[in-house]
């Protein structure tokens, strides 16, 4: 029995919009195993969580704001790497370290 647990932050779905996504995770949980039969034994859990219990990077979710700030972040980084490191080493030797 194969159990997909969605979380996502609280109010942003319409429950129809929850139901259908729960309906699609399930029809490609059919789709992968082969057999309609599969349906009836696909179990989806939708958690909504209050912003103030979400972080991203190790700061408070505040919402789209938070969003854009940690793409930034990640840009800047990406665009810091000296290379294509292809192993945790590499990365490590290629990657800056960030001074507090």
């Amino acid at each position: 029995m194969p159990f997909v647990n969605i979380k996502l932050v609280d109010g942003v779905f319409t429950p129809e919009q929850k139901h259908q996504m729960a309906a699609a995770i399930t029809e490609v949980m059919v789709k992968f195993e082969g057999s309609e039969a599969f349906r009836e034994v696909v179990w989806v859990l939708i958690e909504e969580l209050h912003t103030d219990g979400w972080h991203i990077g190790g700061r408070p979710f505040e919402g789209p704001k938070s969003l854009m700030q940690t793409l930034s972040n990640s840009k800047a980084i990406f665009e810091s790497i000296d290379g294509n490191p292809v192993s945790r080493e590499e990365f490590a030797k290629a990657a800056p370290v960030k001074s507090s």
